[in-house]
């Protein structure tokens, strides 16, 4: 959930640190830091808050050298203060550290080393392993900095993605992991690399990177190059991938922020991850990455859907896909439960497990319990290379480009339109479909991105509501069948960004209870487009209306029955039902964003939120 930034070569270090820390400051940005070792000794400068106030601080308090580290925190333990902030360092700053994870037996090992002396500055976990690295160091004769840092890891329970400097090693870095994500690029000089939490700091330096397995640990030397070893001390041979990111996807591009720029790049993004996949002329849907494992999906018994947060959203969109079209039972799990309930898991059960960073760490944990019972695993994620592609079976990228805004929207319709083309081609291979329909939802879900374009030209309208209910305390959104999943992914995006508290309901459960929430000053956002429950949700409209709530009605294009009866409507292009969650979704996004923008929020870094969940 922080982000970590390293460098060592023949540059400047401080300002491609600082670079390379605005690049991650989505991942965490209660304070950040940055250690640069000048040859003599080890200088380090850090602070609560933005990098921007880091970046004020080094104006005042330059930083000179060719090797540092740097890193952007998200707060676990201890509040964000100066003193909490990464690096952490040892007496005089002769090692230092960044840390992305969670120590669980910080408070063990922390003891302990206070029993032998040593005097800790922070809340943190963190301080505790550099001391322990150093309590090693000190009482071993001759022991290298990797061999300490090795001892140490080995006497840690939890989760970390670690860099360590020292003043007595100046052209070396030691990096390692353990369920947390790390990359190193390999620069264009010799001697030089770059070392991150995720690619983004990296596509500008170099696109040749290897990413550290769990338990790998990287010795990355000026002189001597990059080695790897494991936790055992076994030697390992890196692997050199090639990114294909692309630099202009990590700009804003003339939007005001990130996520608005993530909004409306959808219809390319939808499309884009249906590219090589769907063929209407055809009539052919083929996911190659999971054509190994297809007949397992076709004779599943059940499918479980594992995923938290927005992609647990894009599940249930996915339970209604794959038992309407191919007839096959699905359970939808938050990945954190599930993990912790022992739950019956069978060899002829398929695991779907979907992240958009792939390193949210309730879903690896859910994906390595399926696996040890026997579960096929079959992936669903945007960041390739992370690390649930290589855990799972088989998968699916999104090819939804980064995300950088935290609250996701992109990756939200990107997971639906990889979840609606694998239950299309397991229903095609099952039989459940007739080929009339089938060929039709291929033409229908072919012509989404110029829906999603119509939609997106309604941004004026959607503005106008959101100035009329931007100073609302609370909101409900109601939805059925495949837009109740919308409604709670609507909720979620208006908390996450603009602090209202909001909830999501399936619009007949309205009268089991929160009905009694709404009056004149309650916005009530339904959605209410045509399909079997259109009548149904009419009912519920004039339910809210009868006790003076104000509606804000998502309904499809030409409808006039709602339009009579709601405050506001917004008319969204006809589709099929079955589709409709890629299409309804996109004025909710837009209304939080507006709202959001008008209550003066910071919309790419809601507080207390990170982009990518590393730690339970």
């Amino acid at each position: 959930m922080c982000g970590i930034v390293g460098y060592i070569g023949e540059q400047k270090a401080a300002p491609i640190l600082l670079k390379g820390l605005q690049r991650l400051e989505y991942r965490g940005y209660d304070s950040a830091g940055i250690a640069v070792h000048d040859s003599v000794q080890i200088n380090l400068v850090k602070c609560k808050g933005k990098v921007s106030n880091l970046q004020k601080r080094l104006e005042e308090t330059p930083l000179v050298g060719n090797i540092g580290i740097g890193h952007t925190r998200w707060a676990t333990h201890g509040p964000p203060n100066d003193e909490n902030a990464h690096p952490h360092a040892t007496a005089n700053n002769e090692m230092v550290i960044i840390h992305n994870g969670i120590i669980e037996n910080f408070d063990t090992l922390k003891k302990g080393l206070i029993q032998r002396g040593h005097t800790f500055q922070s809340d943190t976990d963190t301080e505790v392993l550099i001391h322990l690295v150093d309590d090693i160091k000190r009482n071993e004769e001759d022991i290298t900095l990797f061999e300490a840092v090795r001892k140490a890891l080995n006497e840690v329970v939890g989760a970390y993605a670690i860099v360590v400097m020292s003043r007595e090693n100046p052209n070396q870095l030691i990096a390692a992991k353990k369920g947390s994500p790390l990359v190193i690029g390999i620069g264009k000089q010799e001697g030089e690399y770059f070392i991150a939490s995720d690619a983004t700091p990296i596509i500008e330096h170099t696109k040749n990177v290897v990413y550290l397995e769990d338990e790998e640990i990287a010795i990355v030397d000026r002189e001597s190059g990059l080695q790897l070893r494991n936790i055992k001390n076994q030697e390992k041979t890196p692997y050199i991938q090639e990114l294909k990111m692309q630099l202009e996807a990590l700009e804003k591009g003339g939007y005001e922020h990130f996520m608005l720029k993530e909004i409306y790049e959808q219809p390319r993004s939808v499309r884009d991850s249906m590219r090589g996949r769907l063929n209407v002329n055809k009539g052919i849907v083929a996911l190659g990455g999971i054509r190994e494992y297809e007949q397992k999906l076709i004779q599943a018994k059940r499918i479980i859907i594992v995923a938290c947060g927005t992609s647990w959203h894009a599940g249930l969109v996915g339970e209604y896909l794959f038992e309407d079209l191919a007839r096959i039972p699905v359970e939808v799990e938050y990945a954190s439960e599930f993990r912790y309930r022992n739950p019956i898991i069978a060899e002829d059960d398929v695991v779907i497990a979907i992240s958009q960073s792939g390193e949210t760490a309730d879903t690896l944990a859910a994906i390595e319990m399926a696996k040890q019972r026997g579960a096929t695993i079959i992936g669903i994620c945007n960041v390739i290379g992370s690390t649930i592609p290589r855990t799972t079976h088989a998968g699916s990228y999104t090819h939804a480009g980064p995300e950088i805004g935290v609250a996701s929207t992109k990756a939200f319709t990107a997971q639906v339109t990889v979840l609606t083309l694998m239950a299309l081609s397991v229903a095609q291979g099952k039989g459940t479909i007739p080929h009339s329909r089938f060929q039709r939802l291929l033409i229908e879900l072919d012509a989404v991105p110029e829906k999603i374009e119509k939609v997106l030209q309604l941004d004026d309208q959607i503005q106008y509501i959101a100035d009329y209910y931007k100073n609302a305390t609370n909101a409900l959104y109601l939805g059925r069948g495949i837009n109740f999943p919308v409604a709670l992914e609507g909720a979620l995006k208006l908390k996450e960004i603009s602090y209202i508290h909001a909830e999501g309901y399936p619009a007949a459960e309205m009268k089991h209870g929160p009905i009694a929430l709404i009056d004149e000053n309650m916005p009530v956002v339904v959605i209410a487009t045509q399909g079997a429950s259109y009548d149904k949700i009419v009912s519920n409209v004039q339910e809210v209306k009868a006790r003076k709530g104000k509606v804000i009605a998502v309904v499809t294009q030409g409808d006039e029955q709602v339009k009579a009866l709601a405050d506001h409507t917004i008319e969204i292009p006809e589709v099929d039902e079955v589709l409709m969650g890629l299409i309804s979704v996109i004025p909710l996004q837009l209304l939080s964003y507006h709202v959001a923008v008008m209550r003066g929020c910071n919309v790419d870094q809601p507080r207390n939120l990170a982009k990518s969940v590393t730690v339970e």
